[in-house]
């Protein structure tokens, strides 16, 4: 049986027939998966595209749903941005976008960084600077670290999302990790510099 009407934990619902039910889901959760879409992306432009096409899908596979003890409606969705998010990466990369780690590489064991280290550098400064520095990442590094950080992917789904090794996965996050680092702290310098200016 098709279902018309979602509602999730909080009571709240929404049916497909009603084009103002479903202007009410579009204005609540648009804003947040725009900056999903964005940090994917790297620009604004392709990230509503993607936003456009996530939410066609939702409306068109909103019967497929189904709430469970650990899931809902809200993450449902997000999983279909992600993934709509990545096939446009697919379907738009105009190069190779996850080069083969270099042999030496390869026999490195990669040690991730501790995540309160990270996240201690980043509380740091505006977060609106850190999610710029993400989408200026290079694109591989961009969809791992997203994939890692973001949606709490294991390397080893990575792989299988992107259809490359583990250890490509892993290098491409410990490169991102150091690019971001590498850009906060030049951010930091400038802004000590600028006070001391005063």
């Amino acid at each position: 049986m098709i279902r018309k009407s979602i509602y999730n934990k909080e009571g709240e619902g929404f049916s497909v027939s009603d084009p103002g039910s479903l202007e009410k889901l579009y204005d609540k959760y648009a804003p947040g998966f725009l900056s999903l879409c964005f940090r994917y992306c790297g620009n604004i432009e392709d990230a509503e595209d993607v936003l456009h096409d996530g939410f066609i899908k939702i409306i068109n596979k909103v019967e497929t749903f189904q709430e469970r003890d650990t899931g809902s409606f809200a993450g449902w969705m997000n999983k279909i941005m992600v993934n709509t998010a990545l096939n446009f990466l697919r379907d738009h990369a105009k190069q190779k976008r996850f080069i083969d780690i270099d042999p030496i590489h390869d026999r490195i064991n990669f040690q991730e960084e501790a995540e309160t280290q990270f996240e201690e550098l980043t509380s740091k400064i505006n977060q609106e600077q850190v999610m710029e520095m993400i989408c200026e990442l290079p694109s591989g590094y961009r969809t791992v670290f997203n994939l890692f950080v973001f949606e709490s992917y294991s390397h080893r789904e990575i792989a299988q999302e992107l259809n490359i090794s583990e250890n490509t996965s892993k290098s491409q996050l410990s490169k991102a990790r150091a690019m971001l680092k590498k850009r906060i702290n030049e951010s930091l310098i400038t802004k000590e510099d600028s006070h001391g200016k005063e």
